[in-house]
Formats: C-alpha cells, sequence, structure tokens
C-alpha cells in the first residue's frame, strides 16, 4: 500500500506519514453500524478505570463476522472499507442467498472475489474452515481458541499465524509473536494475513493526531508528585529511589508475571512469545 508524505508546510505536518487506503466506498453499510458510546475511560460509577482515554471523533462500530459460520454459501466481495475501530481494512460480502456481512480483509483481496466457508472448501485466501483441513506452512488469521466462539487471534493489520503440525487433535501453530501453541483441530481459521501491513509505518507528525482518536496525554510519574505517583517528588530529575519501578498504583510492572499459574490457555503454550516482554 503506498504510503503519503506531506509538504512542510507547518511543523504539525513535517514528518506525517499517512496510508493511501485502496478502499472503495466512503460510506459503511448503515444495518450493520451501532453507535459508540464513549466512557473517557470511566466505569459505571464514573470512576477512571482505563487511563488517557477521552476526547477523539465520533464513530459508528461495525459488525464483524467473526465466527464465518455461513457455510458453503457463496459470497462475493463487494466493497473494500476503512474500519476507523482498527488497523485492518474490512469489506462488505454478499451472499447469494441475500444476507450480508462484514469480514476482516484478507491481504490480497479484490472487489469481485468469491469467498466461502465450511468444511469441504478450497485452501483459498479469505476462505475459512477448520484447521484440521488446512494443510502445513499455511497461513491463517482471525484463528478461534474456543470452538465456535469466534476468531480471536491475529485480527490485527499484518498479522498472521503459521500452521507447523498436527498433533492428534490439536494444531500446532506459530503466532506473530513468536508463541508456538496448540489449537483444537476443530476451530476455525480464515486462510491467508491480514491486509493493510504497512500500517506499522504511519506517523502521526503531532500531538493533536492522538487526540482526534481519543488518547489523552501520558504524563511521566516523575513529573508528579509524591501523592499522585510513586516515582514522584525530589528535587529536580531524580531517580525512582526504590527497588523497582512501580504503576501509578504501587505494584511492580518490569519483569513480573501477569498471566495467572493456573490459567486454562497457560497449558497449550509449547513455546513463549519471544517478542513484547
Amino acid at each position: 500500500m503506498p504510503l503519503r508524505k506531506f509538504k512542510p508546510t507547518t511543523p504539525g505536518i513535517r514528518h506525517r506519514v499517512n496510508l493511501i487506503h485502496n478502499v472503495t466506498a466512503k460510506k459503511p453499510y448503515k444495518k450493520l453500524t451501532t453507535p459508540l458510546k464513549k466512557t473517557g475511560g470511566r466505569n459505571n460509577r464514573g470512576i477512571i478505570t482505563m487511563r488517557h482515554i477521552g476526547g477523539g471523533n465520533k464513530r459508528n462500530y461495525r459488525i464483524i463476522d467473526f465466527k464465518r459460520n455461513k457455510d458453503n454459501i457463496p459470497g462475493k466481495v463487494a466493497t473494500i472499507e476503512y474500519d476507523p475501530n482498527r488497523s485492518a481494512n474490512i469489506c462488505l460480502i454478499n451472499y447469494v442467498d441475500g444476507e450480508k456481512r462484514y469480514i476482516i480483509a484478507p491481504r490480497n483481496i479484490k472487489v469481485g472475489d468469491i469467498i466461502l466457508s465450511g468444511s469441504k472448501t478450497e485452501v483459498k485466501e479469505g476462505n475459512s474452515m477448520e484447521l484440521n483441513n488446512i494443510l502445513d506452512g499455511t497461513f491463517v488469521h482471525n484463528i478461534e481458541l474456543s470452538i465456535g466462539k469466534g476468531g480471536q487471534l491475529c485480527r490485527s493489520a499484518g498479522t498472521g499465524a503459521q500452521i507447523l503440525s498436527k498433533e492428534g487433535k490439536y494444531v500446532i501453530i506459530r503466532l506473530s509473536s513468536g508463541e508456538i501453541r496448540k489449537i483444537l483441530g476443530k476451530c476455525r481459521a480464515t486462510v491467508g494475513m491480514v491486509g493493510n501491513e504497512d500500517y506499522a509505518l504511519i506517523k502521526k507528525g503531532k500531538a493533536g493526531q492522538s487526540r482526534h482518536l481519543g488518547i489523552r496525554p501520558t504524563v511521566r510519574g516523575s513529573a508528579m508528585n509524591p501523592v499522585d505517583h510513586p516515582h514522584g517528588g525530589g528535587e529536580g530529575r531524580c531517580p525512582i529511589g526504590r527497588d523497582a519501578p512501580r504503576t501509578i498504583w504501587g505494584k511492580r510492572f518490569l519483569g513480573v508475571k501477569t498471566r495467572k499459574k493456573k490459567k486454562k490457555s497457560e497449558q497449550f503454550i509449547i513455546r513463549h512469545r519471544t517478542r513484547g516482554r
């Protein structure tokens, strides 16, 4: 996907880099959208439970078909659209029985392509089927962790998992993070990788771009007072002054495991991720 750079006519756009989206429709299919209410990061009691959230442009949520359970009914790609709620693009599918659904757009999908879901489906980009029916070495996305729950893994732009082998009722896959894990072979996945892979090359160029996205500023703990953060206080630029870095609530956060020891998904991990630690 081509990149768009701007002339440095203002400081705000001097370093901005945007993507030229290959979308074929500007407005979404209204029946598959729902209003998205802003919370400002607050719960039903008005207490902030998620920091750095607030403002941003209004947007509607696009209802995505993560389950891909419309079996043996061909669907035609009608449009490829931008989705403000995710990094990947989405495409509108017109099925032959008249129903319309949104799915995450695979990498090489084009308007007019025919996609299909089901157990006896060709291994082709955009088709959805059980992991047992997909050849080893194939890249997949929108992978289920529980049968019939819908895709939970590899839904972001440019991501995908590779099928390594099959072991009994399980299929071994390698995720983009480097994690290798077992998943039940009856779980579904979509063939191919997610499109819009150049999303990581975007440069916002100015702080206001984050505010448009609903992201409020993040203040360093060392710049606060002691009453506001464990790192705060002191004269000038002081070190942390404690045994380890802490969150704003006083909990350690570097080198501390966050997974529960008895978490169900832990037993299916063969090798932990190599990135993001």
